[in-house]
């Protein structure tokens, strides 16, 4: 097991692949399914889990604040049984009412959707880590804009839970180029892919102050490779919040292919 103070939060940035292609058996994310079921014996269980989720983006950081979330399936062209995939955790409007707090404390503008449902930056990570939905789950959105350094302060906004037996999540994907993931043989040789993660694993985990950390995050754009792994950034932005809400360096805790291309995860 993970050694985690009780009632100390736990940060997670990790890949959370292709739609729900993890849950319908897809062999190209077997390295990422195994590493899922196996994640929660690393960690203390939760008494609740916060997910910032590459697939929301808001004016204001908003929070999900549904206390039985519905399932929002944000994706598109998949079988019919993607569409019949459940996830009946209870959401947390204590905790979105406490979080909103924090960020407004911190100057953030705010505000909890009573509406939204989980998104599968949520849904299918859990579903494969906590199949049996128990543990209250929110999420909160990053912002339009996608600009580094606000998403570092969002993280340091959220610091005011590092007391709590929360487990925080930034579901992204350490690659995220497309194009890229159907225009190669799956397992082809990658370079610049490997260049990049190995760029984020030495930013994230080598003797780099939490100061430099966040100030080569803000500048991630000119690390190399970096356009081609994110021709969009809201896969990487999730990391800028762990990282600015844990202020220490990471532990890889996955260095594997997820269709095809290699992907990280990181754990404080």
């Amino acid at each position: 097991m993970h050694a985690n103070p009780v009632g100390k939060a736990q940060i997670i940035y990790f890949s959370h692949g292709g739609g729900p292609l993890p849950i319908l058996g897809d062999a190209s994310h077997k390295a990422m399914v195994d590493f899922m079921i196996k994640l929660p014996s690393r960690l203390q269980k939760p008494d609740a889990i916060l997910v910032i989720s590459a697939h929301w983006e808001e004016s204001a950081a908003t929070l999900l604040g549904a206390p039985r979330p519905a399932m929002f399936y944000d994706y598109y062209g998949f079988p019919d049984e993607a569409y019949e995939i459940t996830y009946p955790a209870p959401g947390s409007p204590v905790y979105a009412k406490k979080i909103a707090g924090l960020l407004e404390g911190n100057n953030i503008t705010t505000r909890i959707d009573p509406q939204r449902g989980f998104d599968h930056g949520l849904f299918i990570p859990l579903k494969l880590m906590y199949p049996e939905a128990d543990i209250p789950s929110l999420q909160l959105s990053l912002l339009r804009g996608l600009k580094p350094a606000e998403h570092i302060n969002l993280g340091k906004a959220l610091r005011g839970l590092m007391a709590d037996n929360i487990l925080v999540i930034g579901s992204g994907f350490s690659f995220h180029n497309m194009g890229a993931f159907f225009g190669h043989a799956i397992g082809e040789p990658d370079p610049a892919n490997d260049v990049f993660q190995n760029w984020l694993i030495d930013v994230c985990t080598g003797p780099n102050s939490q100061a430099g950390r966040e100030q080569r995050l803000i500048e991630w754009e000119i690390a190399p490779s970096a356009r081609y792994c994110h021709p969009r950034e809201e896969h990487l932005l999730p990391l800028h919040v762990c990282v600015g809400m844990a202020d220490k360096p990471a532990e890889v805790i996955f260095d594997d292919q997820i269709l095809g291309k290699r992907g990280v995860a990181f754990l404080w």
